[in-house]
């Protein structure tokens, strides 16, 4: 097993935590030196924090760990491409390399919508890797959204039974 896949499975084992918590399942590791030295998911429901993506909590951690904002020498691994603000926040970071699972073609900016990481006019370039796991990545987002609608369905079903027990006086 490539040391990337080896690391997205690290970054997926974060993805179901966010899941377990039923926000959306989106995980995130950075490597330094070939070791993970932070992991992050998905907790902006839980945290009520719109900034409470996968990879800014792992890049807070993993500056933390370094003692600098500065993350040179960092991959960072995600099972989503980067939203516009973790692109920028990965750029601003000085991140080395994204490696990313599933691509994402409505708000993806490392080459779906935009491609914040690769920009020329930036002082920093991101290499980048699409595409490792990608099929477990995708997999595990298509069904939390699949169990998400049936829910929001199930709940709709159940009010319109309650309302119309209301209107039949049962």
């Amino acid at each position: 097993m490539r040391d990337e896949e080896k690391f997205m499975k690290e970054a997926i084992r974060q993805a179901k935590k966010a899941y377990a918590l039923r926000e959306v399942p989106i995980g995130c590791v950075i490597v330094y030196e070939g070791k993970i030295i932070a992991r992050g998911y998905n907790r902006r429901n839980t945290d009520k924090n719109t900034t409470s993506h996968a990879e800014i909590n792992a890049i807070r951690k993993a500056s933390k760990k370094l003692g600098d904002w500065r993350l040179e020498g960092c991959t960072l691994y995600v099972t989503l491409e980067p939203c516009q603000m973790c692109a920028g926040a990965i750029v601003q970071a000085r991140i080395d390399k994204v490696v990313i699972g599933s691509m994402n073609p409505k708000a993806g900016c490392a080459g779906s919508v935009l491609n914040l990481l690769e920009m020329d006019g930036f002082n920093h370039k991101v290499e980048v890797e699409r595409g490792v796991l990608e099929e477990e990545c995708s997999t595990m987002l298509s069904g939390f959204f699949k169990e998400l609608r049936m829910e929001k369905a199930k709940a709709k079903a159940k009010a319109k039974e309650l309302e119309e027990n209301d209107k039949t006086g049962i």
